[in-house]
């Protein structure tokens, strides 16, 4: 009992680390853009972490975790009492610490379309997502689906977080294009400066500081614990 407490808190810890990272997004990503779009990128990192926690909670998480399936899960819905737990913790504290990871992936998309899409496009995008995108990837990986069974191991998120995000990114910026006034008409770019360069770069230090807790945290105990992924 006393080291599932200990356990329980070290997750708790990381899982607020990771969260700090929210911040340190919209700082990186409003400083890097000009002032008068700051309130639109800080609100978007906000927001998108509140929809990406409600959308985990009633169905992500059970498309994540729920059964061994190959492809997606099926119990756990609304985190009942069939919700499953593979981890050693409590099963809240494990959904708290999936929770912040999913808004990790959807924020990242944030800077690949800053100063190009509107706000309530960008909320409508992060609810599939958060509630079907990322839960199915994470179930193919870690929640015993299909590429689990092959083999492939992903410890702290580089594929399940960071490379769901970054393609989300990468076809949202495809998608939208350049920002108006980035090119001029031959072709030639324009010089388009950041606003604030300090507020970018103690958003690094933000993200680095929280970048702790999605590693040492992903053992999901203390350093007594065997790793669980």
């Amino acid at each position: 009992m006393e080291t599932v407490g200990i356990d329980t808190v070290w997750v708790l810890i990381s899982a607020a680390l990771v969260f700090l990272m929210q911040a340190g997004f919209g700082m990186v990503e409003s400083g890097f853009t000009r002032a008068k779009n700051a309130c639109n990128l800080m609100m978007k990192n906000f927001m998108d972490f509140c929809i990406a926690a409600v959308s985990f909670f009633i169905c992500g998480y059970a498309f994540m975790f729920g059964g061994d399936g190959p492809f997606i899960g099926t119990s756990g819905f609304l985190m009942g009492p069939d919700a499953p737990n593979p981890s050693g913790v409590p099963t809240l504290a494990f959904w708290m610490f999936q929770a912040v990871f999913v808004g990790a992936a959807a924020t990242i998309v944030a800077g690949a379309v800053a100063e190009r899409i509107k706000f309530r496009a960008y909320l409508i995008y992060t609810i599939p997502l958060s509630a079907l995108i990322y839960p199915l990837i994470g179930h193919w990986i870690w929640g015993g689906g299909w590429i689990s069974k092959m083999g492939f191991g992903d410890f702290a998120g580089s594929t399940v977080v960071h490379a769901t995000g970054g393609f989300a990114g990468l076809m949202g910026a495809w998608i939208l294009g350049p920002r108006i006034g980035k090119f001029k008409p031959d072709g030639t770019p324009n010089f388009i400066a950041g606003h604030n360069i300090p507020i970018a770069a103690l958003g690094v230090f933000l993200l680095w500081f929280g970048w702790f807790g999605f590693n040492a945290g992903s053992n999901l105990g203390s350093a007594t614990a065997k790793p669980s992924r």
